[in-house]
């Protein structure tokens, strides 16, 4: 238990100072935020910090805060001090830069911040990436909120040829169509609080429950240390994949974009982007303590949590809280990926607009970018519901891709600093992109998935191509910053 405590020190800790620092590299004034300077009904629209704030902690806190953590917890608690650090370090400063960036480049989505601040090509190779990793989020996130919804709240089967099935991934559907079509404060803003109620009441129930039921956690300790993955898997880097959203999440910065056009000043950033990411945080420390005290306490195995960490969520809930509270906490798990899967889409849609430069206040044109997204969707749920194993294969490419595209959001954060002259605090960017690319560049080599390469030799292309990232990069920031090129928009006073 006492390692466990001290990482959630260090999670509160952590936080208040570099929180604290963030905000000073950044400098957050007075300027009127795209909220009132674009307002137009439908994605720029001024609201409320608390609102903002729930609405960025259920954009982002998909299944990846407890399915991850669930089965991150088999490296051992380690664990309990890897994802309050990488937290802190890299996915909360993450958060809160790419956030700022937008809001001050008038509402700016990642694309368009990646072609400003690097060009054509990394541009064009970004688009790539981000359109695979939303469609991706798109089936994810109805697939694994209806699987759980089906076998945990209705009690069916959730096997591919029940039509029980497919009739809960419909109305996940339909509903993730509104919420992509209509202006954000119509639907998005009116239902996330009762979502965030829900989530938050469900957070707050496990952490009570992991004292109060009295579950064993396991502390870090040079014999614990030692302990290998009980099916093979290396800390290094398959620790970093697996505890995506707990630590630093690429996704993360895709969805910044769509709460920088709702902020009505650019000193919500650090309540809005880098605390609510802390939170995310919070709630993966306690998935993961909550499924170590399970095998502890012979509830659950490690097998459970390695190939059913979904089943794994209903049999903690219940144990802790009972069959009622039970039922709330597993209503909050299922709310995490739909207000995941939703803005995901919905962001996607403004990433076509733009790159197409289409018009978004008339509905027919959200209606036919949608129409294909959706279609898209539907092709890869179907797909990975009805082929053998096609569901391992579609979170492994969605687990990669997400945290590849954590090292784009890292570059252009860098850049940005260096182009404004900060010839320290750039390193706060640069080196946790860094080891993000040296992380996920060694998972593709090594991984059956990508080149299946020995992992000695992943491991040594993974730091060539971390060192080329960082030359590159800085490279970019220091023609910016001779170039003298405004950085950002005028701001508006």
């Amino acid at each position: 238990m006492a390692t466990f405590v001290i990482g959630l020190a260090l999670l509160i800790v952590g936080s208040a100072l570099y929180g604290t620092l963030c905000e000073k590299v950044m400098k957050p004034d007075d300027r009127k935020a795209p909220a009132f300077t674009k307002t137009d009904g439908v994605d720029f629209v001024p609201m409320k910090t608390w609102k903002n704030s729930l609405i960025n902690l259920l954009n982002i806190a998909g299944t990846g805060p407890i399915l991850g953590p669930i089965q991150g917890i088999l490296f051992g608690p380690i664990a309990f001090i890897l994802i309050p650090i990488g937290n802190v370090l890299g996915g909360a400063m993450h958060d809160y830069f790419s956030g700022m960036l937008s809001i001050r480049n008038d509402g700016m989505q990642m694309p368009e911040l990646i072609k400003k601040y690097t060009g054509n090509a990394v541009f064009n190779l970004y688009n790539v990436f981000v359109c695979f990793l939303m469609l991706l989020v798109g089936a994810v996130f109805i697939y694994t909120p209806g699987d759980i919804a089906a076998t945990q709240v209705f009690g069916f089967s959730g096997a591919a040829n029940e039509v029980s099935t497919w009739v809960i991934y419909l109305v996940i559907f339909v509903y993730y169509l509104c919420a992509t079509l209509f202006p954000i404060d119509k639907l998005i803003g009116r239902i996330y609080p009762v979502f965030g109620a829900i989530l938050l009441f469900s957070a707050a129930g496990i952490f009570i429950g992991i004292f109060a039921r009295g579950y064993q956690l396991t502390n870090l300790t040079a014999e614990t240390l030692r302990l290998a993955h009980p099916y093979g898997q290396s800390l290094i880097p398959m620790f970093f994949i697996t505890v995506a959203c707990g630590i630093v999440s690429g996704f993360h910065s895709t969805q910044t974009a769509i709460i920088a056009r709702n902020m009505t000043s650019e000193k919500q950033g650090r309540t809005t982007f880098y605390n609510m990411m802390i939170l995310e945080g919070f709630i993966a420390m306690i998935w993961a303590a909550a499924a170590m005290g399970a095998v502890s306490k012979g509830i659950t195995s490690a097998e459970m949590l390695f190939r059913s960490p979904a089943a794994v969520i209903g049999i903690v809930a219940r144990d802790m809280l009972g069959n009622v509270g039970g039922m709330i906490a597993i209503l909050g798990v299922i709310v995490l990926p739909i207000t995941s899967g939703d803005t995901a889409l919905r962001s996607l849609r403004l990433m076509v607009a733009e790159y197409l430069r289409i018009d978004q206040k008339p509905a027919k044109n959200r209606v036919s970018i949608s129409s294909i997204m959706f279609a898209l969707v539907a092709g890869i749920l179907v797909w990975a519901k009805v082929s053998p194993g096609g569901f391992n294969t579609l979170w492994r490419y969605f687990a990669w891709s997400n945290q590849t595209i954590s090292i784009f959001a890292f570059g252009i954060i860098t850049i940005y600093l260096l182009g404004k002259g900060h010839r320290v605090a750039f390193l706060m960017p640069l080196l946790p992109g860094m080891w993000y690319a040296f992380i996920t560049f060694t998972f593709i080599c090594n991984a059956p998935i990508g080149l299946n390469l020995p992992m000695n030799w992943a491991y040594v292309l993974g730091i060539v191509f971390a060192l080329v990232y960082a030359f590159l990069v800085y490279r970019q920031g220091m023609r910016l910053h001779q170039s003298k090129v405004p950085l950002e928009a005028a701001p508006v006073m």
